[in-house]
């Protein structure tokens, strides 16, 4: 305590009679049995109290001297214990008591702050302290204006050193009063932590990816619900506090979720949902899964109801869209081969129980290769489509998709087979015989269909739909527009197939290709250069020519692995001919596509020293059709390396006019189809004599390919042909054949040994 018990029955004696008196006799009693502790916690008006009691027994009864003395100790103890901080003004605004905590909170002097100093004076002081900010008159004004209206004022300090004071001014009687300053900095820091905290769940739990929904186990009514609840049913959450789901929700959901509620309260135990299908106020019908749980309260019952919802839809959504397209065919919408083979075993095993009958139709579209390679995937993807929903209404209840490509299939049960099954065939052809027409051109088609039949042609769907596939590849080979029916030799030419593409894996490491040369002169007879030919040496088969197995080079994409060799052992072949002749190598259009060719040819022609003007790389005009642009700078760059470039079969194409405006080719080769046809095909003649025109005029020499009779030869001489190549001057032959053209010496024959 600042002030002792004698220096209050000195000076301020009288003064403080005036306003202690009325509260001292009630408050005589407590303020001998209130011990330090209790005075320390209790608000103002007990100090206030204790002090008046101290100051009316100092002026009854010099005698009572001691134990005024003994209560004003207990007093200052109890004061100087406080941790708050106490300041007691009369009503002229004069300190009358302070304690130590105060003194301490602020760092002021006891030598200024001591009773009978003024507000005013105190304040100038913490001021100059740097406790305090406000203009002082100004405060004393408003605070002397308060205790007038006896009105209890509180606000907060926030000192400079990041400290908060709450400032509590009570009145008391007589006009002056009384104020308490609290320390309340490490309150407002936990406060602001639990604040934080509670922003930071609030944060969390508006942010789990899945809806939370609090319910009251009473009535329940919502009570949380946070952002992912409110996407989950389509309503802002203000609607929902405070509601129940029969306000909310049609009745089917809401007796459906109100049933798992009283379930919940009922068991008192966490419960799993999954896949529940239910209608919401504003985004229709969604599939959830869900875990609830009650919320205990002391005694063990529900207080609440916490519920974890998934909004499962668009998964659902994905997992059924990725099982359809897993069984059907993005760019048709038919189902594909998974399909297709699952819907076949059952067909077979209905078929199998009743004694049924079933047929597979495999459907492939002719030359649909060629329409893809000249008008790019883009036309040939719209042709398909086309195609697609012209055999779909033909098909009607035959179940139909698409296999791979341009090969579909069709699978018809009845027992009318295997007549029905030839009627669709023929109807199926002929809704393809009118053309189509796609981004402004005309396309014309044929297909070509095999038929496989159960159970006569296999007992199952792998066997039946292989049997089916070799009548198609029989019918393909027939001639457009072909329909066939399984024969049990199509099986062995079909394994035959398969089986040369399997021993064609292993054929170049084995050294089973060769090179035939065919020798290319001019039109007067001198040879000037030699094609290089590819031919395998089986060693079951013999010789198979490329028509046999460059398809299935292409197809199985070895073409480009074969295509180098060949190129790199007629360029060794040709460096090492006496004459300087040409030679000429095929480039396949998957090569021209996928491989580097031009770095190959680079390598080629410094590995064996040929000179780059000897080599002539013949290509088709099917390769400036899929990419232009990439084709064209790819010819540039393969010409810039010093080879020429040859248009190969010139004249069976689409665009070969508009290919010759787009690349500056060095040689034309007119197909030998229209070669062939000379003698009996005015229009074949025709064509020749338009090509060779054609040529004259653009400076393009033109090889004539096919030439096999004198009158052929006479007729490309008169039109003044360049160059010709054919049987006439020469059939495909190893390059010794021809050691004399290439300026080598014929090999010598050995002699017969008797």
């Amino acid at each position: 305590m600042h002030m002792s018990g004698a220096r209050l029955l000195g000076a301020e004696y009288g003064r403080i009679i005036a306003f202690g008196g009325v509260i001292c006799v009630a408050a005589t009693a407590v303020a001998l049995v209130l011990s330090a502790e209790l005075v320390a916690l209790g608000v103002s008006t007990t100090v206030v109290s204790l002090i008046g009691v101290a100051i009316v027994v100092a002026t009854a009864d010099r005698r009572w001297g001691r134990k005024l003395l003994e209560q004003d100790r207990k007093l200052s103890v109890a004061l100087n214990h406080m941790h708050q901080g106490l300041c007691m003004f009369d009503s002229q605004a004069r300190l009358v008591v302070c304690n130590e905590r105060y003194l301490q909170m602020y760092g002021l002097s006891p030598e200024v702050v001591k009773p009978g100093c003024t507000l005013h004076d105190l304040l100038l002081h913490r001021k100059a302290a740097g406790v305090f900010n406000r203009d002082p008159d100004a405060y004393c004004a408003d605070l002397r204006q308060q205790i007038a209206s006896h009105k209890t004022s509180k606000r907060m300090i926030e000192l400079r050193d990041g400290r908060v004071i709450e400032l509590v001014n009570q009145p008391i009687a007589g006009g002056g009063w009384v104020a308490t300053h609290d320390d309340i900095t490490e309150q407002r820091r936990r406060e602001k932590e639990l604040a934080g905290t509670r922003h930071f769940l609030d944060l969390v739990i508006d942010n789990v990816p899945a809806a939370i929904v609090v319910k009251d186990a009473r009535e329940f009514k919502y009570v949380l619900i946070n952002r992912q609840g409110e996407a989950l049913y389509g309503l802002p959450r203000e609607r929902m506090i405070g509601k129940t789901t029969h306000e909310l929700f049609p009745k089917a959901a809401e007796e459906f979720i109100a049933a798992r509620d009283r379930q919940l309260v009922e068991t008192k135990r966490p419960q799993v949902f999954s896949e529940y299908h239910f209608d919401t106020p504003h985004r229709g019908r969604i599939v959830t899964t869900s875990r609830r749980l009650p919320i205990l309260d002391d005694r063990g019952e529900p207080q609440y109801l916490l519920a974890v919802i998934q909004d499962v839809t668009e998964q659902k959504q994905a997992e059924a869209k990725i099982a359809y397209l897993a069984h059907h065919d993005a760019l048709t919408d038919l189902p594909n081969r998974v399909g297709f083979g699952e819907f076949f075993a059952v067909a077979l095993d209905r078929a199998g129980a009743s004694g049924g009958h079933v047929a597979v139709l495999c459907i492939d579209i002719d030359r649909f290769k060629e329409i893809n390679d000249v008008f790019g995937h883009a036309i040939g993807d719209t042709l398909l489509g086309a195609v697609t929903r012209r055999l779909r209404t033909v098909a009607g209840d035959a179940f139909f998709a698409r296999l791979d490509g341009d090969e579909f299939g069709l699978i018809i049960s009845d027992n009318q087979l295997p007549t029905s099954a030839a009627k669709l065939a023929d109807r199926l052809i002929s809704a393809i015989a009118e053309e189509f027409v796609i981004e402004g051109r005309r396309l014309q088609i044929n297909l070509s269909i095999g038929v496989a039949l159960y159970p006569g042609d296999g007992t199952c769907p792998a066997a039946l739909l292989a049997n089916a596939e070799a009548a198609l590849y029989r019918a393909k080979a027939g001639g457009c527009g072909s329909i066939r029916f399984f024969e049990a030799e199509m099986d062995e030419r079909l394994r035959e197939r398969r089986a040369l593409a399997h021993d064609l894996r292993s054929a170049l490491a084995r050294g089973e290709f060769t090179l035939h040369y065919q020798p290319q002169a001019q039109i007067a007879g001198k040879i000037v250069g030699f094609e290089a030919l590819v031919r395998w040496q089986h060693p079951v088969h013999g010789i198979i020519g490329p028509k046999v197995f460059i398809p299935l080079a292409e197809e199985s994409g070895l073409i480009l692995e074969l295509g180098e060799w060949i190129l790199r052992e007629a360029c060794r072949e040709a460096a090492s001919w006496p004459k300087p002749l040409r030679v000429a190598v095929n480039v396949s259009p998957v090569q021209f596509r996928h491989g580097d060719l031009v770095r190959i040819v680079q390598s080629a022609l410094l590995d064996t020293k040929l000179a780059p003007a000897r080599l002539d790389l013949e290509i088709t005009e099917s390769v400036l059709v899929d990419d232009a642009a990439r084709a064209v700078s790819m010819l540039r760059r393969l010409k810039g390396l010093g080879v020429q470039i040859v248009m190969d079969d010139f004249g069976t194409g689409y665009s070969s006019l508009q290919n010759l405006q787009s690349f500056s080719f060095d040689k034309l080769k007119i197909d030998r189809s229209f070669i062939s046809n000379l003698e009996t095909n005015k229009q074949s003649a025709t064509i020749v004599r338009a090509v060779i025109g054609l040529g004259r005029g653009l400076d393009l020499p033109i090889v004539a390919e096919g030439v096999e009779t004198q009158a052929q030869l006479a007729f490309l001489a008169a039109e003044a042909c360049d160059e010709v190549q054919g049987f006439l001057v020469g059939r495909p032959q190893p390059i010794d054949a021809y050691a004399g053209a290439v300026g080598r010496r014929p090999p010598r024959r050995r002699s017969a040994v008797n």
